[in-house]
């Protein structure tokens, strides 16, 4: 078990998402300018499944199967083995 703060800062946009300017970073005389976001931002609502479509394209290219029956149970057998990986967020603060 490991915790990702940043996770989803790494996440690609499949779509134009536009943003206010951020308080304390609002260009003197653009105040109505917004922001085109190029990565995901957390506690953006495309956010997880934009993180989870890149988790899962890594996984399959490096040999791991998802599983049918669950998208967050991959599969790799090495030299006759299994190799289970489970995936589970929890994205609650403590």
């Amino acid at each position: 078990e490991f915790d990702v703060k940043t996770a989803f800062l790494h996440g690609d946009l499949e779509e134009d998402i536009y943003m206010d300017q951020p308080e304390g970073f609002i260009v003197p005389g653009k105040e109505d300018y917004v922001c085109r976001l190029k990565k995901s931002l957390y506690g953006l609502k495309q956010s997880p499944r934009q993180w989870y479509k890149r988790f899962d394209s890594f996984m399959l290219s490096n040999g791991f199967q998802r599983s049918q029956y669950d998208s967050c149970v991959y599969l790799k057998f090495v030299n006759g083995s299994p190799t289970y990986l489970l995936l589970y967020v929890d994205d609650v603060d403590p």
